[in-house]
This record gives C-alpha cells, sequence and structure tokens, in this order.
C-alpha cells in the first residue's frame, strides 16, 4: 500500500504488468468514506490483482463540488484509503477528471458506480484502445455522500433523519 505521485504510480504499475498481474484503477472524491465506497473497492479489487484510486484534490474537488468541499483534506482521505486492505495504491490528481492520470497509468480494467452511463466514464474509450476492461458496479442502496453530509446537518439542527 502506498500514496505516489503519477510519475512514482506508474512504474510501479509497469512492473505490476510486466509481471503479468491485473491493475484496476477507480477514481473519486471519497470525502466521507461509508459502505457503499468499501463495497464499491471490493469489487472492484476482485477484478484484478492490484487497485488504484484516483483521489481528486482538494483544489479540484473545491471548483466540482463548491467551496464547503471536501469535508477531510487530501492528506487525510489518501490516508484513510491507503489503509484499507483492498486498496493497493492511491494517487491524488488536481485535474477535474481523471483523464490524465488513466492514460498515464494505463490500467487493465476502469471501474466506476453503475450510477455512470458508459458514454459518461471518464477514460473508457483510452482503457479499451489499450486492450483493456470498464466495469460498472451496483451501488449499495442509500449510501452517498451527499445523503451523509446532509443527515450530519440535520441532527447537528434537531432535525429528525
Amino acid at each position: 500500500m502506498a500514496i505516489l505521485d503519477s510519475s512514482a504510480a506508474q512504474q510501479r504499475v509497469r512492473n505490476w504488468q510486466q509481471a503479468g498481474k491485473t491493475v484496476v484503477f477507480t477514481n473519486g472524491c471519497f470525502d466521507l468514506l461509508h459502505a457503499g465506497h468499501i463495497e464499491l473497492f471490493i469489487q472492484a479489487r476482485a477484478l484484478g490483482d492490484f487497485l488504484i484510486i484516483g483521489l481528486n484534490s482538494d483544489h479540484s474537488i473545491h471548483r466540482l463540488k463548491g467551496i464547503n468541499r471536501p469535508v477531510q483534506p487530501e492528506e487525510d482521505r489518501a490516508y484513510i484509503l491507503n489503509a484499507l486492505k483492498v486498496v493497493d495504491l492511491v494517487v491524488i490528481f488536481n485535474e477535474d477528471t481523471p483523464a490524465r492520470l488513466i492514460e498515464i497509468l494505463s490500467p487493465d480494467v476502469l471501474v466506476k458506480g453503475s450510477d455512470y452511463r458508459d458514454s459518461e466514464i471518464i477514460g473508457a474509450d483510452y482503457v479499451r484502445k489499450q486492450g483493456g476492461k470498464v466495469a460498472r458496479i451496483a451501488l449499495k442502496p442509500g449510501c452517498s455522500t451527499s445523503l451523509l453530509i446532509e443527515r450530519i446537518r440535520r441532527i447537528q439542527i434537531g432535525e429528525k433523519s
């Protein structure tokens, strides 16, 4: 398990692939880790030998989700993800999408949640052109960071959930 920059991660991936191993990649903000995230990681890891998490930086999350996000800084989010047994590597990226990181790492399998249509999965075309696969994994019902944040807000103001 490691938190690496894209260059060091690229070398690690090349070594794994040269050894005949299958590298799986997924990405996201993973702001408040919940059961849905864990289920996604477990199912993604089952598709290969190594699981890489592309983690949106604080700056990219600000641009994508507004000034109140992320709730946790990127260092903490990366640390938590890196501590999970199913995660082999975490790479923080600053762009709004993981497209460049996917091209650098060239994973064998790209994974997103089933809430994404195939045409919406950034990097899918690239991975397929490289001979890889794209997998959409069913979401765990009721699990969402946005819903979790809203629930916490309701609890803070004394509303019943």
